[in-house]
């Protein structure tokens, strides 16, 4: 294996293969594939929709973007950034992950390396991935064609940890093809490169990581349920925390994207395959897949305690996308707000500055209002706190507002409490 003339091919131009083909067509010929022709054609043009990828970085790149599975025979080191989400079970789905794998197989040449970057459970690569390459290819792992592992650290909307800037994991199936990889990695990483051990180790640290994040936010969400049934203001209690020299500043919210709303359940998947329950994981998962429909029970209570009929009562939601400034819709739990207040015969109307209203119809079925024909509601809920809603501030709420009085429901604590005008009713998690 050597790194000379070596052409490298991305399998799914996503938000994780894109940013990774960009930054190897530096250093190398890359092959940028996708099943999705009409990614392609925006690609080709120059326009990357979720934002991540500049018209001229795109440009610049020279990638040669195809949906033509046979290309990938050019390549001698591929990797795999295909979605790996989860069923309607809570169950890992890798499906797609199964059939680039089978595709590979079916184009790969003999040398070959193929590094999967899409989250699994540990153990995934080697027990479903390998066979399937080895039975498409009629190559035999270890000695006609490598595998290697190394998790996607892509932070959607992140312009400050990027993909070159970050430090990547990297592992192989033996020493050699670890090493290879990490110095394939290395020619564009800059923040340095770690060897895991293992492909496992590498596949649960990449859980991990991000199972950790969900259960110290549900311990957030949690003290959040505690906080307003003792009519004690969240924010403040961990303002107030936080003055510790160790305490550990997380903020309850809602819990969505592909991350850490899904990888936690592929750690507590792969756990109960052993014989294991896990407690703690499973329980942080409950409270934080509960808080969408929990902000939408508080709403009918306060439109209730304004004396307001709940059936037919217009409700106006800011923000659809799982995170602010990010187009991306997968796993919003804001939708679990809408379907609450839907349930409950409230009139929901929605609205994203970032998001496209094709997208969240496809998704979701829902039909986005353009921002200047939303009609006046008695509440309103920044859900999503993109740039654009918390620059407008509180004024934009006079137009939002019957006669310029509501409830506001401010989910992430952006607005200023102590600018809040008279009229206006606070709520927040």
């Amino acid at each position: 294996m050597t790194i000379d003339k070596l052409v490298i091919a991305i399998v799914g131009l996503g938000y994780v293969g894109l940013p990774v083909a960009v930054a190897f067509a530096r250093k190398f010929p890359v092959i940028g594939f996708d099943l999705d022709e009409r990614r392609i054609s925006s690609l080709k043009e120059g326009i990357d929709h979720t934002g991540e990828i500049s018209r001229e970085e795109l440009r610049a790149a020279g990638i040669d973007f195809t949906s033509d599975p046979s290309s990938i025979q050019k390549a001698g080191f591929i990797i795999v950034a295909v979605p790996t989400p989860i069923d309607a079970s809570n169950q890992p789905d890798l499906s797609l992950l199964i059939k680039a794998s089978e595709m590979i197989g079916q184009h790969m040449r003999k040398g070959a390396v193929v590094v999967y970057e899409s989250t699994v459970y540990p153990g995934a690569t080697e027990e479903k991935c390998v066979p399937v390459l080895e039975r498409y290819s009629g190559l035999e792992a270890g000695k006609e064609f490598f595998v290697g592992y190394s998790p996607e650290r892509i932070n959607p909307g992140d312009k400050t940890h990027t993909f070159t800037k970050i430090k990547k994991v990297v592992s192989g199936q033996n020493e050699e093809v670890c090493e290879f990889i990490a110095s394939v990695y290395g020619t564009v990483i800059e923040g340095g490169i770690f060897k895991a051990s293992s492909i496992r180790v590498a596949e649960a640290a990449k859980v991990i990581e991000n199972t950790q994040r969900d259960v110290n936010i549900a311990l957030m969400n949690e003290l959040a349920l505690i906080c307003n049934r003792l009519n004690i203001d969240t924010n403040d209690v961990l303002e107030t925390a936080a003055t510790k020299w160790n305490f550990l500043k997380f903020t309850p919210g809602l819990v969505g994207g592909h991350c850490i709303g899904v990888d936690p359940y592929y750690l507590t998947h792969k756990a109960q395959a052993v014989g294991h329950h896990p407690e703690v994981i499973l329980a942080g998962r409950r409270i934080n897949d509960g808080i969408g429909r929990y902000i939408a029970r508080a709403v009918v209570k306060k439109l209730i305690q304004r004396n307001l009929p709940v059936q037919g009562t217009r409700v106006t939601v800011l923000g659809l996308t799982f995170k602010e400034d990010v187009p991306d819709l997968r796993n919003s739990k804001v939708v679990d707000i809408i379907q609450e207040l839907q349930e409950y015969g409230v009139e929901v109307q929605v609205t994203d500055a970032v998001s496209k209203t094709e997208d969240a119809e496809r998704q979701y079925g829902l039909m986005l209002t353009a921002e200047q024909d939303l009609l006046p509601a008695s509440a309103v809920i920044l859900a999503v706190p993109h740039k654009c809603y918390k620059e407008a501030g509180w004024m934009q709420f006079n137009r939002l507002l019957d006669n310029q009085e509501g409830l506001i429901v401010d989910v992430k604590c952006v607005l200023k409490r102590h600018e809040k005008p008279e009229k206006m009713e606070l709520w927040r998690l």
